[in-house]
């Protein structure tokens, strides 16, 4: 065999085992073998999932926002977490969790959950929520868990991805994504 052909079975095993392992896992999770569609859905009557409410932008632009309170349902029951993963869709620096990701601890077997809100601008987390990663812009607005909208009016549209998951007692292992939702917090 040839140098050539065999770089070219190198590679192409190469690209199998990335492809394998990319198949396997998602970012920071493991997959399980089947994922679940969450519903999620407003428990805050404020919020609409069009504007976001008066108040609940960041400081920057004169607001104290939270966020808002969830229902979430259809978690399977294996989950002993969720996780809120809030984004900007229009600031790529801010998307995938930029504004802040959060979890929530249930208890396994749950399958319909009423969120609370957690504040912005905070690293003091109410009672049962963890911080999985700050907020990417501690620079742009005040540091914390979550960051409420902070695009000052412009149009950008928000979102949080809701992930159920298995979360692992030692920190050298991953967590198993069980289930997925997303839901548009609004425009601001």
């Amino acid at each position: 065999m040839n140098i050539k052909k065999s770089c070219q079975i190198t590679v192409t095993l190469l690209g199998v085992i990335i492809l394998a392992c990319a198949c396997s896992t998602t970012g920071n999770y493991m997959e399980a073998a089947n994922i679940v569609t969450l519903d999620v859905h407003f428990a805050d009557p404020n919020w609409n999932g069009k504007r976001i409410p008066d108040g609940q932008q960041c400081l920057r632009f004169g607001g104290n926002g939270s966020t808002p309170r969830l229902i979430v349902s259809n978690i399977p029951s294996e989950a002993n977490a969720l996780i809120f993963e809030y984004s900007d869709r229009d600031y790529l620096p801010m998307a995938n969790g930029g504004h802040g990701k959060i979890g929530f601890r249930i208890p396994k077997e749950t399958q319909e959950v009423i969120v609370p809100s957690v504040p912005g601008h905070t690293f003091d987390l109410p009672d049962g929520f963890f911080l999985v990663s700050a907020h990417r812009k501690p620079d742009w607005d005040k540091a914390g868990a979550y960051m409420p909208p902070c695009s000052g009016g412009r149009g950008n549209l928000y979102y949080v991805t809701v992930k159920a998951v298995t979360w692992p007692a030692n920190q050298n292992e991953k967590p198993i994504l069980l289930g997925k939702g997303k839901l548009i917090l609004g425009v601001y």
